[in-house]
């Protein structure tokens, strides 16, 4: 097949496994975030892709993309709306859009960086449409690498990896580690007297840390601003740090985090909303489906000692983790009826998560050297986030990593959003100074 007659082309399937039944918390959970957004829903779009180490033939691309719909239900599941009732339906059969580039020797990367951001900006209607998408850059009739798009609604960063390793697996001809929760059985779980049982005691968790923390962290202090606006820092000595600190490095991230915000609002105590995978629930490790949710991390005395903080944030992010999966839905509802302490901060760490054209790992240097490199911008303004004060995300970027933050302006100016970005990156840094080489 030349891939001049593939100006446009889908992968066809059929016999698949089909079903319907009552959406689960986390489809529930993002379509109620997303449907009003209009074609602003794109920026929750979850995308990733591999260069082929052998090219391959459009055919044997097609094959290996329906093994991967046979084996994630999710792939292949349309979503019903009624207020906020959600419903999935699991089709059998059905077509996935394919959007092709062609590349010549050595351009296969910048072809497939602007593919990757086409498919990325292209909002999903989880309605109506099944929400894969293909890309494909090729040369000489062959593909040389491939880009999978889904809306939030089907999968979170967690299952494009395991998208992505499945992926990997197939085209070496091996067959993928263990078998998948589908959302149809997770459902079924939610709804069982286990799952109620699970969701009753997040959501006692919940409002127990919700009656503890402060109220209000980040008073207004200047006029809003008609968006909110975006800082990145990028940081080589930062990548390197949490390098050097290992398994150590989420917990000291998470704890930077609270002592640079507690420098700037005086609090004692934090309270984030912390993203949590939900992986390590029974069937869901190797799972395509949007199950990652937030959990409540509350940390007393982020203005002390900062290695004694390092250890409390261990623990404290533990309970997070352990109460992060619920019915956003039913949580909201209580906590509206309740008097919550402020939880408008929003921490996601993806490092190691999302794939990253071009990324290289940082190279060897000296960490103050490595600290001359920092950089600071502000590429982008966001349109306003209701009950959001700032949100920070931790991501790899090619030889470094970066921390981006938006931020209500009117709550931290944006003097005071560097002034924390900064701040994380000096305790980092200073922290895996101390920790032996």
């Amino acid at each position: 097949m030349r891939w001049a007659r593939l100006l446009s082309v889908e992968f066809a399937f059929t016999g698949l496994r089909a079903g319907h039944g009552p959406g689960t918390w986390g489809q529930r959970a993002i379509w109620d975030v997303v449907r009003g957004l209009g074609t602003d829903a794109a920026r929750y779009n979850v995308t990733g892709g591999r260069e082929l180490p052998e090219p391959l033939p459009v055919a044997r691309v097609a094959d290996l993309v329906r093994a991967l719909l046979a084996r994630h239900d999710s792939l292949h599941t349309l979503l019903d709306a009624d207020g906020d009732t959600v419903r999935q339906r699991v089709v059998a059969a059905g077509t996935v859009p394919v959007v092709p580039r062609s590349a010549p020797p050595g351009e296969v990367l910048p072809v497939a960086y602007a593919l990757y951001h086409e498919l990325q900006d292209t909002p999903f209607d989880p309605l109506t449409e099944l929400p894969l998408r293909i890309g494909l850059v090729a040369g000489d009739g062959l593909v040389r690498y491939i880009i999978f798009a889904m809306p939030h609604t089907a999968s979170d960063g967690w299952g494009l990896r395991n998208l992505l390793a499945d992926w990997d697996a197939f085209s070496a001809g091996a067959a993928p580690q263990g078998v998948p929760q589908q959302p149809l059985e997770e459902a079924a779980f939610q709804h069982s007297d286990r799952g109620r049982r699970r969701d009753a005691a997040a959501r006692r968790s919940w409002l127990d840390k919700l009656a503890r923390g402060p109220h209000r962290p980040f008073p207004a202090r200047a006029e809003p601003e008609p968006v909110f606006p975006n800082a990145v820092l990028n940081s080589p000595a930062l990548a390197l740090a949490l390098d050097r600190l290992a398994a150590d490095g989420h917990a000291v991230l998470l704890a930077a985090t609270a002592a640079a915000a507690a420098r700037l609002t005086g609090a004692a105590d934090t309270v984030f909303q912390v993203v949590v995978n939900n992986r390590f629930l029974p069937g869901m490790a190797g799972s395509v489906t949007t199950v990652a949710q937030e959990g409540l991390l509350h940390l007393p005395g982020a203005d002390g000692s900062f290695p004694a903080l390092v250890h409390r944030t261990f623990g404290a992010a533990l309970s997070a983790h352990r109460h992060a999966y619920y019915d956003k839905l039913a949580l909201r509802r209580a906590i509206a009826s309740s008097s919550p302490c402020d939880h408008s901060v929003f921490v996601n760490d993806t490092r190691g998560l999302m794939p990253v054209l071009g990324y290289a790992r940082p190279a060897p240097a000296p960490l103050e050297e490595a600290l001359s490199r920092t950089t600071l911008s502000w590429p982008v303004d966001h349109e306003p986030r209701v009950g959001t004060t700032f949100a920070l995300d931790a991501q790899d970027a090619p030889g470094s990593l970066e921390l981006a933050m938006t931020a209500d302006s009117a709550l931290i100016p944006r003097a005071d959003m560097a002034r924390l970005l900064y701040g994380i990156e000096s305790l980092v840094v200073e922290h895996a100074r101390t920790m032996p080489a």
